[in-house]
């Protein structure tokens, strides 16, 4: 395998809803590791395209996110005609977790394995509300905290797979 397929990426989404036919995608962020760097890459607006999200995982060998073969991957696919899933090796890490005896949500097992977050408290609720806050009215605040709460996310399924020693 070239080292160029070494290459691991973590990703998360933000949306206004659960729904992938009727909700919009809003933020795809993707944290890039090779080697002991990480390089974070957030689309949104102008940037949240088929064209810019294959670009960012350009080199990437394997893919891993937390729920995404129910949800982040299927959301993806039918918004940008992307199918993730057959394009890299996937990893799921809330089923890895389970299958080391650690159920609940994201933020439930961050805690549990002791990853903290400067966002605690924050749910994929207030990402819709500072969403709608930076669309409706334009806060840099609230598009600021946004991007903040998923940058976490994504950097923190990076410690979740070190924790769990998953290749």
């Amino acid at each position: 395998m070239s080292c160029e397929r070494q290459v691991r990426a973590y990703i998360d989404i933000e949306t206004t809803g659960l729904d992938p036919e009727s909700d919009s995608l809003t933020v795809i962020g993707i944290a890039i590791e090779r080697e002991e760097e990480v390089r974070l890459v957030q689309l949104y607006e102008g940037d949240l395209t088929r064209k810019g999200l294959l670009a960012a995982l350009a080199e990437v060998g394997s893919l891993y996110s937390w729920n995404g073969l129910r949800f982040d991957l299927p959301f993806i696919a039918t918004r940008l005609d992307v199918n993730l899933a057959e394009s890299f090796r996937h990893c799921d890490l809330k089923q890895r977790c389970r299958e080391c005896g650690l159920y609940g949500g994201l933020k439930g097992v961050e805690r549990r394995l002791g990853i903290s977050r400067l966002t605690a408290g924050m749910s994929g609720r207030d990402a819709v509300r500072l969403w709608n806050d930076y669309r409706s009215r334009g806060s840099a605040a609230a598009l600021e905290r946004l991007l903040a709460y998923n940058a976490e996310d994504v950097r923190n399924l990076a410690h979740i797979r070190r924790r769990l020693r998953v290749e």
